[in-house]
Formats: C-alpha cells, sequence, structure tokens
C-alpha cells in the first residue's frame, strides 16, 4: 500500500510558477527602472531580454557554486563572498554575450555611452547583491529548518527510549509479582505466563533495534501483551485483534499502539468493577490507515490537567508521546484521537498517511 501523495504534486507546480512569474516580474520591474535612469541602452523589450540573460546566467553559476564540496564545507560569510565575487561578473558578461547572441547584435555592442555604462554597471551590481542576499538567507533558513528537524527528531528517539524504560518495568514487576502467586497455585496458568512474557519481551527487544516495523509485528505484540494481561486479570479482560490481510505489512513506528493499550487497561479497565474488553482495529482509509483502540472501560477522565487540546482527554505521558511522535514524523497528516464511547469506554484513533 505504498502510494504517491498526490497533493504533494499541485503544491509543487504552484511553486515552481510562483518562482517564474516572480524571477518575471522582477526582470520587468528591473526593466522598467533601468529604461527610466538609462534610456540610451535601448527599447524595453532589449533590455529585458539582457536582464533576463544576466540574471539565467547569474543564478545558473550560483547553483553550480552551491554543488561544489569545498564551497558547501566553508562558512556561511565567506562562502556567499566568493560565491558573489565569482557570479557576478560571470552573470554580467556571460549574459551580455548571450543576449548579443539571441539578439543577433554584434559581439562587444552593447551602449554607447560611458554613462550609460556606470549606471548599467550599478544597476546589476545593486541586483546581484540583492538576490545573493536572498539566496544566502533562504539557504540559512534551510539549514535552519533541517537542524530543527534533527532535533525535534532525536527528542523524538530519546522520548521513545524513555517510554520504552517506562513500559518494560512497568510490565515486568506487575508480571513478576502474578508469577510468583501463580508457581504454587497453578503452575500451569504461570507456565503459559511464562511463555506469553517471553513472546512479548522478545518483540519489543526487536521493536528496540529499528526505527519501523510494520502493523503485523505491532499486533504481534499487543497480542502478547494481552495475553499476559488476560492471564493477571481473568475473566474481567476479553480482547479482539483485528488485522486485514493487506494492510500487515504496512510501516509504523514501533511500539506506536502499545501506549494506547496500556492506558486502556491502566486507566479504563483495572479500576473499572466487574468485566471489560478491549478491540483493536485497523482498517484502510483515504490517503491512509486507521487503527482504533476501543475499550469498556471507566471512559474519559474529567481532570482539566487531562485535556489533549483537540477535544479528549489525554492519561499519562504515553499518549503525548504517541502524539508528539506522529506530530514529529508526519506532521499535520497524522492525528491521535480520543473519543468517549456509550455507554461507558473510550476510543483512541490513529491515522496515519500512506
Amino acid at each position: 500500500m505504498i502510494r504517491v501523495d498526490s497533493s504533494s504534486l499541485p503544491a509543487r507546480w504552484m511553486g515552481a510558477a510562483r518562482l517564474t512569474a516572480g524571477a518575471f516580474l522582477l526582470c520587468a520591474i528591473a526593466t522598467g527602472l533601468l529604461f527610466w535612469a538609462a534610456p540610451a541602452l535601448g527599447t524595453p523589450a532589449r533590455l529585458f531580454v539582457f536582464i533576463e540573460c544576466v540574471g539565467m546566467v547569474f543564478i545558473a553559476c550560483i547553483a553550480l557554486l552551491g554543488r561544489s564540496g569545498r564551497l558547501r564545507q566553508m562558512q556561511a560569510l565567506p562562502r556567499w563572498l566568493l560565491t558573489g565575487a565569482t557570479a557576478i561578473p560571470t552573470g554580467y558578461f556571460g549574459g551580455h554575450l548571450v543576449a548579443l547572441l539571441i539578439l543577433g547584435e554584434p559581439i562587444g555592442r552593447v551602449v554607447g555611452h560611458e554613462s550609460d555604462y556606470m549606471v548599467a554597471f550599478a544597476f546589476g551590481l545593486v541586483l546581484a547583491v540583492f538576490v545573493l542576499y536572498v539566496a544566502a538567507t533562504r539557504d540559512q533558513l534551510a539549514k535552519e529548518a533541517i537542524a530543527r528537524s534533527d532535533a525535534q527528531r532525536l527528542a523524538t528517539e530519546s522520548e521513545l527510549r524513555l517510554l520504552r524504560a517506562q513500559l518494560e518495568p512497568h510490565m515486568l514487576f506487575n508480571t513478576l509479582a502474578n508469577l510468583r502467586s501463580l508457581v504454587s497455585e497453578d503452575p500451569p496458568q504461570a507456565e503459559r505466563m511464562i511463555d506469553q512474557l517471553i513472546v512479548y519481551l522478545r518483540s519489543t527487544h526487536a521493536a528496540s533495534r529499528d526505527e519501523v516495523t510494520t502493523l503485523q509485528s505491532e499486533f504481534a505484540q499487543l497480542r502478547a501483551y494481552l495475553d499476559i494481561m488476560s492471564l493477571r486479570m481473568g475473566p474481567r479482560l476479553a480482547y479482539r485483534l483485528d488485522l486485514p490481510a493487506e494492510l500487515a505489512r504496512i510501516a509504523v513506528p514501533p511500539m506506536l499502539l502499545q501506549p494506547l493499550v496500556e492506558n486502556a487497561i491502566r486507566h479504563g479497565l483495572e479500576p473499572k468493577l466487574g468485566a471489560g474488553r478491549i478491540d483493536v482495529l485497523a482498517r484502510s482509509i483515504e490517503g491512509g490507515i486507521e487503527v482504533a483502540v476501543d475499550d469498556s472501560g471507566l471512559g474519559l477522565s474529567p481532570h482539566p490537567l487531562a485535556s489533549s487540546g483537540d477535544g479528549g482527554e489525554v492519561c499519562g505521558s504515553g499518549l503525548k508521546n504517541v502524539r508528539d511522535r506522529l506530530q514529529a514524523l508526519y506532521g499535520v497528516r497524522a492525528s491521535l484521537t480520543l473519543q468517549a464511547r456509550s455507554p461507558c469506554g473510550v476510543r483512541a484513533v490513529v491515522r496515519i498517511p500512506s
């Protein structure tokens, strides 16, 4: 279920169209100003050809220099000074040569008055410095955006490691406490719990080594976890996992669903008297997938500090971690929402783009 995000294609075309329109408008404005300052240079159409050719050669020179490995290793200020010292004369003289060839005029003929030469050169120099400043600013902003993205990714990975450190001891301590009593009271049940614990620990260890996993692996880990919890809670917990075969190989972040299920048990089913159930359902939606974790527990917390900011409530740091990871990996295209169920319980819905 690998798809091309077609929604990004119009955005790219629109970006290219805006850039082209901006360049055309800049050349038109420059033509008008230069014709006003030095009318002896020629007609507006002729000036437009010269300005367009100079600009294209200048920008092409900047682009080629930007691919140089040595320049990319330099500090920003000397790199852009060197770029300007190379691109400005190359663009000015090379662009004039190209314009003369296009217009069919003899090489060396540009203007007829020395003062007009000086006006054209000064005008071109100011315009080139402005373009260089814009390019340098865009480059700096792009680097800062990459640095922020890397920092956010590292923070997300740190949160994931912290989440694993929080989940596994909590899981182990409670399970081992149950095992101690089962060893003497119900040895077959204790053996079954040990088997499920081995499966669970093996799956979490595998997830800890990978940045991505599959829905099939996530559901296998959830099954091992819920098997252990059903042994601990007995008839108070029933569960169902529904993963369509066509979604089994979908790539997802590891341990994305575990906090949702643990939250449902810890805050919904364990404090509740009587039996309850959890259903984890995956389905395909337009543009991605949706995984819902339904429980019949106590419901959403009325405490104001538990508000998630989008109409639901968050109990504990696990759900906040899930939401932060989705934001870091997919942006606004992914979401985690919580909804109250009737007559009781909570539905946690994760939407991930394909």
